[in-house]
């Protein structure tokens, strides 16, 4: 079960500093990139059963301490990347909790089987026709 998103902004945490790129003399004195850290195992609204699959699905992106980090410093404030964070997370959470369904084996058609061979029949007569005859 997904979380609200005042839960999500509850449990997390932020970090602000200079950003690089556009801005032109704006990024030289406001903090616009924005950092989101947020913690798996404090989060309350995961039972454990979803935290052990949040786990498993990000462990590439999770930190030696177990934090997930997410940074935004696309736009010029503060506030946008802030926000931008918060979806990047929400969509993340929701991506990682998705189960997938089990793929069902399915037999292959009899006339799709019978189709095929006979298109290889076909084939191969017709190159064997392009062949010389052989004097026996």
């Amino acid at each position: 079960m997904l979380p609200t998103r005042d839960e999500i902004l509850r449990s997390v945490s932020f970090k602000t500093s200079r950003s690089g790129g556009k801005g032109g003399q704006n990024v030289n004195k406001v903090s616009s990139k924005v950092e989101l850290i947020f913690d798996l195992e404090t989060a309350a609204y995961f039972d454990e059963d979803e935290k052990i699959l949040l786990r498993s699905r990000l462990e590439n992106r999770l930190d030696t301490d177990g934090l997930l980090h997410i940074v935004s410093q696309e736009d010029r404030s503060q506030l946008l990347n802030k926000e931008k964070t918060v979806a990047k997370l929400i969509e993340l959470l929701k991506r990682s909790l998705q189960v997938q369904k089990k793929r069902k084996a399915t037999k292959i058609p009899k006339g799709v089987t019978q189709k095929r061979l006979k298109n290889k029949a076909v084939n191969s007569d017709k190159k064997e026709s392009r062949k010389r005859p052989s004097i026996d």
